[in-house]
């Protein structure tokens, strides 16, 4: 059994509206800076350091590429890792990725997003071992706050329920996936015009189990300014940690 990652990273990042320390608000989000190291190259590492992964396929925009690779050469990271053609949306991008992998049914997808920078071994570990195990799993957190269903009208959103929080995980990645469970509602996805909110929505609308890896509140996906700089935070953490190691 082989294990591919997958990193579908051809998105703007609209979110990451303001400059920060200096760097180009146009900028895609995956290539602003952690202490001089574009945050892609920050999540590739983490998944290099896993034994099982076999190989990286990041998906990006085409005028991208280019641009990118002699980052990527510098950075030594320590599996093969590939650039293919991303689409307009997640979607496209990842269903871009699976089929160019040299797969079979019984290999194991891992979708996660470039700028989720601090996954950790653990949950990595766990969403290969769940997913090997049952065909389909993600990495999750409990929600905290009080979930609460609205209708939204004309003049705002009005409460129509409280969720029982013990109901609810808040979805993070990676997201793991045997080849011949994924790439048929992929497929199908495509023929029907349908567009998911991660690829783990996609199972699900075919009637799939999918299971839930504890995941953890660092696994921060970096939108937003404030994010950023949180995630300057946590590696500065893990660096002082590190040194005193």
């Amino acid at each position: 059994m082989k294990v591919f990652v997958i990193i579908p990273a051809a998105g703007l990042g609209t979110r990451m509206a303001v400059a920060h320390a200096g760097q180009a608000p146009t900028r895609s989000k995956q290539f602003l800076e952690l202490q001089g190291v574009p945050i892609l190259i920050h999540t590739l590492r983490r998944f290099a350091a896993i034994a099982q992964v076999d190989s990286i396929w990041i998906a990006m925009r085409k005028g991208e590429m280019d641009g990118f690779r002699p980052t990527l050469d510098a950075a030594n990271i320590a599996k093969p890792v590939h650039l293919i053609e991303g689409g307009e949306h997640r979607q496209e991008s990842v269903g871009n990725a699976l089929d160019a992998l040299p797969a079979h049914a019984d290999d194991l997808v891992l979708i996660h997003d470039a700028v989720r920078p601090f996954v950790t071994a653990e949950t990595i570990a766990g969403v290969i071992a769940t997913a090997q195990r049952y065909g389909a799993a993600i990495a999750g957190v409990p929600a905290i706050d009080t979930i609460k269903r609205v209708e939204r009208r004309a003049e705002g959103a009005v409460v129509e329920a409280t969720i029982p929080r013990e109901q609810i995980v808040q979805a993070q990645t990676p997201q793991g996936f045997r080849y011949g469970r994924l790439s048929p509602v992929f497929n199908q996805a495509r023929i029907e015009g349908f567009l998911g909110t991660d690829e783990a929505s996609l199972l699900e609308r075919a009637g799939e189990e999918v299971h839930v890896v504890m995941g953890s509140p660092r696994n921060i996906k970096i939108t937003t300014p404030g994010d950023l700089e949180l995630a300057e935070f946590y590696l500065a953490q893990e660096q002082k940690k590190g040194a005193k190691a």
